[in-house]
């Protein structure tokens, strides 16, 4: 049984949270990004960082704050249907 994942800042960048890879990588190393794995939130730091299917993602974006579970990990930057796929937002 393989364990879907993915880096932080590929998936910010696949779901379009961010236009560059660069982008979502700076958003992780301000510590812009909170990140919920088993029920335990971190600030994460490191764009390596890995996130799962079913963890919660936080972050502020545009002046509001952004509250998404991932739904998958995604295999490519797609157009934006694809990309709504690959998360749900928490209310």
């Amino acid at each position: 049984m393989s364990v879907e994942s993915c880096r932080i800042d590929l998936w910010l960048w696949r779901a379009r949270f961010a236009k560059t890879r660069s982008l979502a990588a700076s958003m992780v190393e301000k510590g812009a990004i909170r990140l919920t794995h088993n029920g335990v939130q971190t600030r994460l730091d490191k764009p390596s960082r890995s996130v799962h299917p079913g963890d919660e993602v936080l972050f502020a974006q545009g002046g509001r704050l952004v509250a998404v579970r991932v739904v998958q990990t995604g295999e490519r930057r797609g157009p934006p249907e694809e990309a709504r796929a690959l998360y749900e937002a928490l209310d």
